[in-house]
């Protein structure tokens, strides 16, 4: 469930906006997006990838946490690596390793050669 939007790091692309299928944001009067609709969040971490400037925290559950300020301690996110933490485990942004090469899994051999008939 998203939890948090840094007003720090926002850069007021509405890229969060734009991707949310529930849309769960609304532009505010300074242009950072406000959380209006947090119950209709589906975790998608849609919203988390595509921010450039990892001003987003998704919270792997899915039910909002009103009585646990921890996911919403923008300083505490950032302690604990947690601000655009989805962003960069799966390699989305410049100087990141993609996600699917650090993927764990058997070692593929040379291409088979084409079958020709």
């Amino acid at each position: 469930m998203i939890e948090l939007v840094s007003a720090q790091r926002c850069i007021a692309c509405d890229k969060c906006v734009e991707v949310c299928p529930t849309d769960v944001f609304e532009r505010g009067p300074d242009g950072i997006p406000l959380l209006v609709r947090q119950e209709d969040c589906q975790t998608c971490f849609l919203c988390e990838a595509n921010c450039p400037v990892d001003a987003l925290f998704v919270s792997p559950l899915t039910r909002p946490l009103p009585q646990d300020p921890a996911v919403r301690d923008e300083a505490g996110l950032v302690r604990r690596g947690l601000l655009g933490s989805y962003r960069r485990d799966i390699g989305w942004g410049e100087g990141r390793t993609p996600g699917a090469l650090r993927a764990v899994g058997p070692a593929l051999g040379p291409a088979a050669p084409p079958i020709i008939s």
